[in-house]
């Protein structure tokens, strides 16, 4: 069923979420390489906490990591969060474009050529679940060459194992070819 069907107004006009009636646990990557890095990602776990069909389980310690090829200039706060959650995946991923539309509006600065993330949310996995749609691919496709998203992962979830790899988290990030730096925040050196 299509995102849009699962959504339903209030008298009211707001949106309410009908969820899935079961709860699934999901691992959501969260980062930010603009501004107050650190307060946006606070903020984001909020907005995700005042949602009444979302539980925050546990969260990762905050790392900063460094930008990925030349579309970012500055380096990334990145954490990764589990919670269980009402809500299908599709009604999940609107959740975290909303939120993170919600903070670039209150948050954008003009910006160069140079890409910046004011929040970024993707969702890694969402139960064991396998989705290869044009809007949502889960687990995220990117996850198996980034050690900004495993790194995290491997503190909450070192079990956790890849489906139709047969592979751990803890075993994927072992290998990895060239894995960007990834440091527990307040432990990178500033350059000068």
């Amino acid at each position: 069923m299509a995102a849009e069907d699962k959504k339903q107004k209030t008298e009211s006009g707001e949106r309410r979420l009908r969820g899935n009636k079961r709860r699934v646990k999901a691992y959501i990557g969260i980062g930010s390489n603009e501004g107050d890095r650190v307060g946006y990602v606070q903020q984001a776990l909020q907005l995700l906490k005042d949602i009444k069909q979302i539980k925050i389980i546990d969260t990762s310690s905050l790392y900063e990591t460094e930008p990925l090829g030349e579309l970012y200039s500055n380096w990334f706060v990145n954490a990764v969060i589990l919670l269980e959650t009402e809500l299908g995946p599709f009604e999940l991923l609107d959740v975290l474009k909303d939120i993170e539309q919600r903070l670039l509006e209150l948050h954008k600065k003009d910006v160069g050529k140079v890409k910046e993330r004011v929040m970024d949310l993707d969702i890694l996995f969402y139960g064991e679940e396998v989705l290869d749609s044009l809007d949502l691919k889960i687990p995220h496709p990117r996850l198996l060459q980034r050690a900004f998203a495993l790194v995290p992962l491997l503190e909450i979830a070192p079990e956790i194992r890849y489906p139709g790899l047969r592979k751990s988290v803890a075993e994927i990030h072992e290998e990895l070819e060239e894995p960007e730096q990834v440091f527990l925040f307040g432990t990178r050196e500033a350059e000068s």
